[in-house]
């Protein structure tokens, strides 16, 4: 595998960094019934996607994973989720394109984003109500897997989720295509 460059490196320190703000500002709106976060906190790592690819994406979101962890310890867990939760999304953006023939700049036109989005979107419910109902809850709340399936039913997790992946595709899509961030993308060199 190919080094990184300088130029990868300090985009990915730097949206390392702002997503590690965004994280200790708690940007965003909690459930107070569930104590799910909608945040912008992964926001950074879809911009490393569609900037530089999926391997800038792995890094910046493995990166500020560690880096909220080392922050706010007692966020350890949100940080495996939200790493388990925008994998899927990042992920499938970039299986689809091979796949279209196409190349990050395919993703201009927000509508040839629908449907690698939608398969993210299933994709990341499918990985995101186990770990939610046999892990993250268990240990957040102390709930066994049953009262949690009981309290919290699946499509509010689903739901939640569904909209933080919107959130995160359309406000990277919208800073990188409309705020023209693309002038600093790899495939513009």
């Amino acid at each position: 595998m190919k080094a990184l460059t300088y130029r990868e490196i300090a985009v990915a320190a730097a949206l390392t960094a702002l997503s590690a703000v965004t994280q200790l500002l708690h940007l965003g709106y909690q459930s107070p019934q569930w104590g799910m976060w909608l945040d912008v906190v992964g926001v950074p790592w879809l911009i490393a996607f569609f900037l530089f690819g999926p391997r800038l994406a792995l890094v910046v979101s493995l990166l500020g994973s560690l880096v909220i962890t080392l922050f706010a310890p007692e966020t350890w867990l949100g940080a495996v989720m939200k790493f388990s939760a925008t994998l899927p999304l990042w992920l499938t953006l970039a299986v689809w394109l091979p796949l279209r023939k196409a190349q990050l700049l395919h993703y201009q036109r927000i509508s040839l984003l629908i449907i690698p989005l939608v398969l993210g979107l299933i994709l990341r419910s499918g990985l995101m109500l186990p770990l939610n109902y046999y892990w993250a809850i268990p240990i957040w709340t102390g709930l066994s897997t049953d009262q949690a399936m009981t309290i919290i039913p699946w499509y509010i997790i689903v739901a939640f989720n569904s909209i933080q992946a919107i959130v995160d595709v359309i406000f990277a899509w919208l800073l990188v295509f409309k705020f023209k961030l693309y002038r600093y993308a790899g495939w513009t060199r």
